[in-house]
């Protein structure tokens, strides 16, 4: 099954995000309900290795804090591929997302390694789409985008289902912070 440990973002913050959305001219959108600040992707992995993985996180000891999302950034270089809210720079999440990927290598489970980039993902692109200048409007009317402080009070195992209208995700367990 295709899994990966996140973040999940409160109501509140998902519906600013959606509000952004709705000013968005292009792409496929993110649906509001699957938005998260992924700490580690998984990938596929066999039912023994997702239970490996569900044991392994919940040793994860760690205190709740607070994260803020500012400004908007992208993937993909100059043909965007995806558009995503970046989560302001926290120490309490880059040592959460240590602890993490420590827990599951523990386990004997390698995460993927791309460089920890905290954001919660608003569209993606079709190939043309990315260079389209209605993208670069946007995202110039919504440079200062930021929400308020939220609470990070729980991470989240996820199941990743691929469907055509996007990816729906099942919540498989969730480890408290405390």
């Amino acid at each position: 099954m295709r899994v990966f440990v996140a973040i999940p973002v409160p109501e509140e913050v998902g519906a600013a995000l959606e509000d952004l959305q709705a000013d968005l001219p292009l792409g496929r959108l993110a649906d509001p309900e699957t938005f998260h600040v992924t700490l580690a992707f998984l990938g596929e992995e066999p039912d023994a290795r997702v239970e490996a993985a569900h044991e392994a996180l919940t040793g994860l000891a760690a205190a709740p804090f607070t994260l803020r999302l500012d400004g908007l950034g992208s993937f993909g270089g100059r043909e965007v591929q995806a558009l995503f809210a970046a989560v302001a720079p926290s120490e309490p999440l880059a040592a959460l997302h240590r602890k993490v990927r420590s827990l599951l290598h523990g386990a004997g489970i390698m995460p993927d390694r791309r460089r920890f980039r905290p954001h919660v993902t608003l569209a993606r692109f079709r190939p043309g789409e990315g260079g389209d200048p209605a993208l670069a409007r946007f995202l110039a009317r919504h440079a200062g985008f930021g929400s308020a402080p939220f609470p990070a009070a729980e991470v989240v195992l996820y199941r990743s289902h691929l469907t055509k209208g996007g990816a729906v995700h099942e919540p498989l367990a969730a480890y408290p912070l405390d």
